[in-house]
């Protein structure tokens, strides 16, 4: 079968995003709401179709803190720098869509973790890293603890004032993510680079009036590579792209 994206031999979702189904966790905080991770992603928008359930997104860049609510049926979507945290007000569902063919899934998320955490890589990672080859209690065990770690960084950048704490947080974070641009850069080439660039090549062909890619038309499906993986914000359907 002929790849969508003949030009470039690249096979994923329409514009070079990645689909997820999440399940919000309802998992209680200090501060009384049930949520997911905050976290910030530096080079990918996102964005919420929520399904159902009801809550929230709050939000915290250098415009300041927002919270978004979110119901059935609610679209929402933000640019990289946008530091989030989902609140779960009740069975909050939502398919989430990342730019980049899922860059975030490749590193592009950096959790609010205190700044001592934020040092170097190696420090991030223990302090993030979710094990696979426990049971699955262990698992939710770490990634809750994970989660309220989180908070304690994300309360301290919300209660800090002027800019410069936050304006520390993207320094740092930028610090982690630098070993990885390399790779990132190839996976944007082969995905949201690629899409467009195909879209170019058709627009041109059609100009002339010629349409070879239209003989190439091919239909794609596909299942979860995984279900129910403990994501930052919840419970995980991932797909392959």
């Amino acid at each position: 079968m002929v790849s969508p994206v003949v030009t470039h031999g690249f096979a994923g979702l329409p514009g070079g995003v990645a689909i997820s189904h999440l399940s919000v966790y309802d998992w209680p905080a200090a501060d009384g709401a049930c949520g997911g991770t905050p976290h910030m992603h530096l080079a990918c928008s996102e964005a919420y179709v929520v399904t159902g359930g009801h809550g929230a997104v709050q939000t915290l860049t250098a415009s300041g803190y927002e919270v978004t609510p979110l119901q059935a049926g609610a679209v929402a979507w933000f640019t990289p720098g946008t530091i989030h945290r989902l609140v779960n007000e009740g069975d909050l569902r939502i398919t989430v869509l990342m730019q980049n063919s899922g860059l975030p899934e490749a590193g592009d998320a950096v959790l609010t973790l205190p700044p001592e955490y934020l040092t170097d890589a190696e420090t991030y990672a223990r302090a993030t890293a979710i094990p696979t080859d426990v049971p699955e209690a262990e698992q939710e065990r770490v990634a809750r603890a994970r989660r309220d770690l989180a908070l304690e960084g994300y309360r301290a950048l919300r209660e800090a004032e002027g800019p410069e704490a936050l304006a520390a947080f993207h320094r740092a974070a930028a610090a982690l993510v630098r070993p990885w641009i390399a790779e990132w850069r190839e996976r944007w080439r082969r995905g949201a680079e690629a899409s467009a660039a195909a879209t170019g090549v058709q627009l041109d062909s059609l100009e002339r009036g010629e349409f070879p890619h239209l003989a190439d038309a091919a239909v794609w499906s596909e299942q979860p590579a995984a279900r129910g993986k403990f994501g930052m914000c919840g419970r995980l359907d991932v797909y392959g792209n």
